[in-house]
């Protein structure tokens, strides 16, 4: 999955960098208006389930193939035609240009008192720094999607643009990782499917959204017709209904996913071959079960091919790819600011039924590949005709919301086995984890009790003291183990029989140090 270039590319910049800001006059919709709401909306999707897959179009393909990065980077959409400019509750929007890492045109419709109207692209809607390309452009080109501005500052806070992708700047305001509306076949060996959003709805501010994006995704397996009810209160947050409509069985189907970048971190430094201390859009998977345990899995950066991990759950409470570390020293990067990613959190609304969480990892050794996919994959198999329904709220956020006041694993690191100053085991290594956070700054060495537990092979000489200096405590321990499959390994600090942490879990691959 290549990184999404029109970010900035190898460097990274957010959306902000790549257009000027400001609100200006409306350009106002052209079309007649149609009877549309979420009813609608899904009676299309049902129908579209019903016949053929309708083949993607890629307008003047050659052209829009040759509009790079740099080319883009001097296409802008002009400030006197924002959309909702003129609204003070809504943010403004401006548009998307085609180019050759989106090639596919998506229409927009504006949502006003039940009715949509159709806003119709036009070349001069849009600078260009080449005026000879402009003129090239078919008149029907079609955007390439739209971004919402801050309506006080400089900047956006959420954009829509390629296949069903979508990202918010969260409330630290710094764009990250993605979500989708739908992820098929991720992981398997077969390619993986990319429905898109062919169509989508604005609609200004209503009730307590500020704005109400709907969507109509169309690919291959299934249709879908999407509301996602956005509002800022600090944290952004998305409450999403997803309606899908399959054509037949999908192999894997994942729900709510999320799409990020972990090239290395303190877990698996040794691995860098960059002078940064740190680079990743998110650190670990969380995760709140149905029975109501706290979970944290550090990803990895696999080094033999593409990892996938399931964990196994009935009616999850919420999970996401979380960005934990936020201190700027661990990364050293002030052009792209690391540790103001934001996390994304999924929490279900209503029941899911049974399922599994699915973490896929894959290898990578550069920061402009997306490398790590989360989503929850449903029991249950799908059939041609029947409608899906499931309901989210969407966080984009600095923290899980609503964690409890427990610790938290705020860093994992490996090392070779053994005691300094003693010959040192060649098949082993040293785990030392560090919490923080619920009564663990209260706390005297001796009175937090590290629980830790291997699937094979075994533990040695694990103990728990409090980090001098800080409010932390750190569980250090070894483990040995043969083979070449994983290790699995759980950690909490209890204390008289009450834990007193989320668990810390871990696929130990066992590897020797300078190997």
């Amino acid at each position: 999955m290549r990184r999404r270039q029109f970010l900035g590319g190898s460097c990274g910049l957010a959306l902000a960098a790549l257009f000027p800001t400001g609100c200006g006059a409306q350009r106002r919709p052209t079309a007649a208006s149609t009877p549309f709401d979420l009813d609608v909306l899904r009676e299309r999707a049902r129908r579209l389930a019903a016949r053929p897959p309708r083949p993607t179009p890629s307008p003047a393909a050659a052209l829009v193939e040759a509009i790079d990065y740099d080319a883009f980077h001097h296409i802008h959409y002009r400030e006197d035609a924002t959309l909702f400019a003129d609204h003070e509750s809504t943010p403004p929007i401006r548009f998307f240009h085609l180019g050759r890492h989106n090639r596919h045109p998506v229409r927009v419709n504006v949502v006003e008192n039940g009715r949509a109207t159709e806003l119709r692209y036009d070349r001069s809607l849009f600078t260009y720094g080449d005026e000879t390309l402009a003129r090239r452009l078919p008149p029907d080109l079609g955007f390439g999607g739209f971004r919402a501005l801050h309506r006080d500052r400089p900047g956006d806070w959420l954009a829509f643009s390629g296949a069903s992708y979508f990202r918010s700047a969260g409330e630290l305001d710094q764009y990250g990782l993605s979500a989708r509306g739908i992820a098929i076949g991720t992981g398997l060996p077969e390619p993986e499917e990319f429905p898109r959003f062919s169509e989508l709805w604005l609609e200004p501010a209503t009730g307590d959204a500020e704005l109400t994006i709907y969507a109509l995704l169309e690919g291959p397996s299934l249709t879908g017709a999407y509301r996602f009810r956005c509002t800022r209160e600090g944290a952004v947050v998305m409450d999403t209904d997803a309606y899908l409509y399959p054509r037949g069985p999908i192999a894997r189907l994942g729900v709510a996913p999320l799409t990020s970048m972990f090239w290395f971190s303190e877990t698996n430094r040794h691995r860098a071959t960059d002078w940064r201390p740190e680079v990743h859009d998110s650190d670990g998977l969380a995760m709140w079960t149905g029975s109501g345990e706290r979970l944290l899995r550090p990803l990895k950066n696999p080094v033999h091919g593409v990892r996938v991990h399931a964990y196994q759950d009935r009616d999850p409470r919420g999970f996401g790819l979380v960005q934990r570390d936020r201190s700027f020293d661990h990364y050293q990067d002030d052009g792209v600011f690391y540790e103001k990613r934001p996390t994304a959190w999924i929490e279900p609304r209503g029941s899911w039924g049974e399922g599994e969480v699915m973490l896929v990892e894959i290898p990578t050794d550069d920061e402009i590949f997306d490398n790590i996919v989360a989503f929850w994959r449903p029991h249950e198999p799908t059939r041609a005709g029947q409608e899906l329904h499931y309901a989210y709220r969407l966080h984009w956020s600095a923290d899980e919301p609503d964690f409890p006041p427990i610790g938290r694993v705020v860093s994992t690191r490996t090392g070779r086995a053994g005691v300094p100053g003693q010959p040192r085991p060649e098949d082993g290594v040293k785990l030392a984890l560090d919490f923080e956070g619920g009564a663990l700054g209260s706390l005297e060495r001796g009175q937090a009790e590290p629980i830790v537990t291997a699937s094979r092979g075994r533990i040695e000489n694990p103990y728990a003291l409090p980090v001098v200096g800080t409010s932390r405590w750190r569980v250090v321990f070894d483990v040995h183990a043969e083979g070449d499959e994983d290790v699995e390994l759980r950690c909490f600090l209890q204390r008289d029989g009450e834990a007193l942490t989320e668990t810390w879990i871990y696929p130990h691959r066992p590897f020797r140090f300078g190997a």
